[in-house]
C-alpha cells in the first residue's frame, strides 16, 4: 500500500511538495495509518486533534494517546476541546453536524494563524460508499451521488482510492496502534447502520462491489462535469447579472424542456430548499418570493430575480448637512451650487437652494408617502402609485431612497423630483444634487 499511496500523492497532488501540511488525526485506524504513511515521506507535517467530549473518559483517552504518539515521534501537535453538545443545542444542529462545523472551522483558523497550506483527512473508499448510500436513501441530485471530493479548497483526502480492508492490512503488517471508537459499534447513527448491515450484504452479492462502485462513481463524476459545462452555456443565454442581483429571463428559460434541472444547478449553491416552490414561481403570480437564509428569488413579470436578503440597518435615516458636498453612504451623492440647469437624466436634480432646509434626510420610502411630482403643477401622488407606474419590482422599491427637507419629499432618488423645490424666475441660488 505504501508504494501505491506514494504514487497517488505524486500523480494526484504534485503541488503538495514543500507545502506545510496538517493531518487531522482522531486516533482511529484510518487517521493513524495516514499519519504513519506521511511520516515516511519528505513532507512537513503537524497533527490536529479535536476532542469533542462526547464519549467521556474515552475521548480524553484518544487525546492522551495522540499527544503521547506525537511526543515520541517529535511531531508538532495541536489539540482543542469542544463542548459539542452545548454547541449543537445552541444552534439547533445534530451532534454530527455540530462536530463537523466545529472541526472545519478550527482547521481553517489554524491554517491561517500558523501559515500552513492544507489539511489532510483520512476519508477512504468505504467512507465514500457510505456517503453515497446515505445520500441515496435521503433523496439527492447528481451532486450527492458523485461522492466525497478528493480536494475541497484546502481540505485534501489522499486515502479515497483505498479500502478499509487495505488500510487494516497495512496497519497490521506495520504494527500500528490505534484507538477504537466505541460509538462505531452502535447502530444509533445512519452511517453505522449502513456500514454494519447494508454494505456487507452488497459485498456478499458481489465481492468486487467496492471496485465496481468506484468505477460507477467515476462515470457519475464525468456526467456531472458535462452537466456543469452545459449549465454554464445555457446560463449565458438565460441569465443577466446586474450588480448583486441575477435576472433569469423566463421566456428563454421556458423554452428549455428540462428547465427545472437548470434552475437547480444554478440556485443550489445559494441555500434554497423549497424546490417545488421555486419551480412554481416560473408560472406564478408576479411579486411572489421564495427565501433561503441569505438569498431570495422573486418573480417579477417575466423575470426571476435572485438577490441577497436585505438586512434592515440599525440606522434608517441619514443626515446630509449644509457643508456636505460629497456623500458616500448610503448613496453616493454630490451637492454643488451651479449657475444654470442642464437636465439630461434622472440622476440629477436642480432645486431652489433657498427652499431647502438642512439637514436633509435620506431614508427608505414608507407606505403612505405622498409627494408632488415635478411637472404636475402641484398635484399630489402617492409614492406607491409612482412605483406602480414605473413598473418597479419589489426589489427596486426596497432599494429606492427618498431625499427629504424637513418632512417634505425633495426627490425620489433617481426617479422623480418634487415640484415644490423647482427652479423659478425668482430663484437666486441653484443647488444641483447628483447621484454618482
Amino acid at each position: 500500500m505504501f508504494s501505491k499511496f506514494q504514487n497517488h500523492l505524486v500523480s494526484g497532488f504534485p503541488f503538495l511538495v514543500e507545502k506545510k501540511l496538517f493531518l487531522a488525526v482522531s486516533g482511529g485506524l484510518d487517521s493513524m495509518v495516514l499519519l504513519h504513511l506521511l511520516q515516511q515521506l519528505p513532507y512537513e507535517i503537524a497533527v490536529l486533534h479535536c476532542n469533542f467530549q462526547l464519549r467521556g473518559v474515552e475521548s480524553f483517552g484518544d487525546q492522551n494517546f495522540i499527544q503521547q504518539y506525537c511526543d515520541e515521534n517529535n511531531i508538532p501537535v495541536f489539540i482543542t476541546q469542544f463542548d459539542t453538545e452545548a454547541f449543537a443545542k445552541d444552534y439547533k444542529l445534530s451532534t454530527q453536524v455540530a462536530a463537523r462545523e466545529l472541526r472545519y472551522s478550527w482547521f481553517y483558523e489554524l491554517l491561517e494563524t500558523h501559515n500552513f497550506d492544507y489539511v489532510l483527512t483520512a476519508h477512504h473508499a468505504d467512507d465514500n460508499l457510505e456517503t453515497f448510500l446515505i445520500n441515496l436513501t435521503r433523496g439527492t441530485g447528481l451532486d450527492g451521488l458523485t461522492g466525497i471530493p478528493e480536494q475541497n479548497d484546502k481540505i485534501i483526502r489522499p486515502l479515497l482510492p483505498f479500502s478499509r480492508d487495505e488500510i487494516l492490512q497495512y496497519a497490521e503488517e506495520n504494527n500500528i496502534e490505534w484507538r477504537e471508537d466505541s460509538s462505531n459499534a452502535s447502530n444509533k447513527y445512519l452511517r453505522n447502520k449502513i456500514r454494519h448491515d447494508l454494505v456487507p450484504i452488497l459485498k456478499e452479492i458481489n465481492p468486487n462491489f467496492l471496485n465496481a462502485f468506484q468505477k460507477t462513481q467515476s462515470f457519475l463524476q464525468e456526467a456531472q462535469e458535462m452537466v456543469e459545462d452545459a449549465s454554464i452555456m445555457i446560463y449565458q443565454q438565460v441569465a443577466k447579472e446586474e450588480g448583486e442581483d441575477i435576472h433569469f429571463d423566463l421566456n428563454q428559460l421556458k423554452k428549455l424542456p428540462n428547465y427545472k434541472s437548470y434552475l437547480y444547478q444554478w440556485l443550489n449553491e445559494f441555500g434554497f430548499l423549497a424546490w417545488n416552490d421555486i419551480y412554481d414561481l416560473v408560472d406564478g403570480q408576479s411579486g411572489k418570493q421564495v427565501f433561503a437564509e441569505e438569498f431570495r428569488l422573486l418573480k417579477n413579470r417575466e423575470v426571476l430575480i435572485l438577490s441577497p436578503v436585505l438586512e434592515a440597518g440599525e440606522k434608517e435615516e441619514y443626515q446630509i448637512n449644509a457643508n456636505d458636498s460629497d456623500v458616500n453612504f448610503p448613496l453616493k451623492l454630490k451637492l454643488c451650487q451651479v449657475d444654470d440647469i442642464t437636465i439630461d437624466s434622472n440622476k440629477a436634480i436642480f432645486v431652489d437652494a433657498e427652499k431647502i432646509r438642512f439637514p436633509l434626510i435620506l431614508r427608505k420610502w414608507n407606505e403612505g408617502d405622498v409627494f408632488h411630482p415635478f411637472g404636475m403643477q402641484g398635484k399630489s401622488k402617492k409614492i406607491s402609485k409612482l412605483f406602480k407606474d414605473e413598473k418597479l419590482s419589489l426589489l427596486d422599491k426596497e432599494k429606492t431612497w427618498i431625499l427629504c427637507s424637513d418632512d417634505q419629499i425633495v426627490w425620489v432618488v433617481g426617479i422623480r423630483q418634487d415640484e415644490r423645490f423647482k427652479i423659478e424666475k425668482t430663484t437666486n441660488r441653484i443647488l444641483k444634487i447628483e447621484l454618482q
